[in-house]
């Protein structure tokens, strides 16, 4: 099919979409071979002042962050200052000792979580649930948004420690369950690299990547462009100004607590950079960020087959996937719920943005939406159906 056709069925996916009021706007990117061939929007960032959805438009990730997170994770490792077996408790003391779950009552954990199980969520941490474990999350993140606006919020440290001393969901690597994990290497790369996390992430993420929109908080002087957030209502779309995460919603300054699970913004063209660095073995523009065995291995993730069961049953849309690194890995495109190829792996976020590499045919797929409780929308996946088949055809 040619690439002008295609441009037509995904700009006719998108502003259904908007017509529908299933999106207030949406933002489509994709590259082939490190290249961009498709850039599309539709709808607006700001549906109050008829802000048009732009290339430029800057979007908050929530759980998009965690790749990037996993990355500088990998750059600590290639390093070696940091071994993926070493127990948590090495670097933030308040994880000895802990406890779990057990029926009704808390046992104290056998095997000590370790970096690895952050990375693949095999922690026993999860966003909360009924469980004392769960409930204390959900205490813990109450307290955050309490002192988020504050002179006292809540550090990324802090957050770290106080989580160390509260019980687990389950024994770390007995289970898979999708949590804080991320947010907890957050903290082990400020403990590690002696930064803070967002330092960190300019140094050898978002400088040497040309990301300059990329970040835990929205300067001034690009405020304009911050797409506003939206929330799906029987009145329609509706907008959302809450705080969710303990991540604040206008994104005006730079937290205390820098999550490595939700804290970031950026645009679909900063993002590309992120991705095309991967699918070139780790390499931009004659940059090494991360070697390329160390990109097989984070791009490769599985779970052992005891996890997975917690992932297949309870996670629909992810059929066919694993997980490790802080991503989804395509395991069984015959099991899964969209066009999809051998080895794709990326991840989405709380308000739809989405990414996925596909290495063996070399396309990065980026979308931006700005929807509450959005994952990966009916939008996105329609889009894939129609760009990754036609474009792997293009003639």
């Amino acid at each position: 099919m040619q690439l002008k056709e295609i441009e037509k069925l995904a700009a006719s996916v998108m502003e259904k979409a908007v017509d529908a009021k299933e999106v207030a706007g949406v933002n489509l990117l994709v590259l082939k071979d490190k290249a961009p061939v498709l850039s599309l929007q539709a709808g607006y960032a700001d549906l109050e002042n008829k802000v048009l959805m732009a290339d430029d438009t800057i979007m908050r990730l929530y759980s998009m962050s965690k790749p990037i997170t996993a990355a500088c994770m990998m750059i600590l490792m290639q390093r070696g200052l940091v071994d993926l077996n070493d127990p948590v408790s090495k670097f933030i003391p308040a994880f000895a000792n802990q406890t779990y779950v057990n029926g009704n009552a808390l046992s104290l954990v056998q095997r000590p979580m370790t970096v690895h199980d952050l990375l693949f969520m095999t922690s026993g941490l999860s966003y909360g649930s009924d469980s004392a474990a769960g409930k204390a999350t959900s205490d813990l993140f109450a307290e955050m948004d309490a002192r988020l606006s504050t002179k006292d919020a809540m550090t990324t440290r802090e957050f770290a420690d106080r989580v160390g001393k509260n019980p687990l969901e389950f024994e770390p690597s007995s289970n898979f369950m999708y949590g804080i994990s991320a947010d907890i290497l957050g903290a082990l790369i400020e403990v590690i690299s002696g930064m803070s996390f967002a330092e960190f992430l300019k140094k050898e993420i978002t400088d040497p990547l040309e990301m300059p929109d990329t970040g835990f908080f929205v300067p001034a002087q690009k405020q304009s462009r911050l797409s506003k957030v939206y929330a799906r209502t029987e009145n329609g779309l509706t907008l959302y100004t809450g705080d969710h995460l303990a991540i604040k919603n206008k994104m005006d300054t730079l937290p205390a607590f820098q999550s490595g699970g939700a804290g970031l913004v950026s645009t679909l063209k900063d993002y590309a950079n992120f991705g095309t660095m991967l699918l070139n073995g780790g390499n931009f523009k004659g940059r090494q960020i991360l070697e390329p065995e160390i990109v097989r291995y984070f791009t490769q993730g599985t779970l052992q087959p005891w996890q997975q069961e917690s992932l297949s049953r309870g996670w629909g849309g992810l059929e066919g996937y694993s997980y490790g690194n802080l991503m989804r890995v395509m395991k069984d495109p015959s099991k899964a719920i969209m066009y999809t190829t051998l080895g794709e792996y990326g991840w989405d976020g709380w308000l739809g943005p989405y990414f996925s590499n596909h290495p063996g045919c070399n396309i990065t797929f980026l979308a931006g939406i700005q929807l509450t409780d959005a994952g990966t929308t009916p939008t996105v996946r329609k889009l894939r159906n129609v760009v990754l088949p036609n474009l792997l055809n293009n003639r």
